[in-house]
Parts: C-alpha cells; structure tokens; sequence
C-alpha cells in the first residue's frame, strides 16, 4: 500500500470525524455559558465613546 493510498484513507475516515468535530466545537463555542458577558462585551464595544477618530 503506497502513502497517497495510506493517507487517502484517513482522510476518508479519522480525518472527517475529527474535521466534523472541530466545526461543531467552533460552533458551539459562543453559545457556552461562560460566554455570555463576553458576547455583550463585543458586541456593544462599537457603542463606547472613542475620541481618537472624529
């Protein structure tokens, strides 16, 4: 068996499942409990007042 055929099949089988679960922690990850004054964080640092532009 050659390395192409080797690598080719870990990438059909081990290589997918562990892609697949990388996507679905990188998912998830905002939507963790711990996150959430974080979240608001970001989202309203837009809002604060910043006298270094106009």
């Amino acid at each position: 068996m050659s390395t192409y055929d080797t690598l080719r099949h870990f990438a059909d089988g081990i290589g997918l499942v562990v892609m697949f679960a990388i996507f679905v922690t990188l998912c998830a990850w905002p939507f963790r409990p711990g996150a959430k004054t974080h979240n608001r964080t970001a989202a309203n640092s837009i809002f604060e007042e910043n006298d270094g532009g106009e």
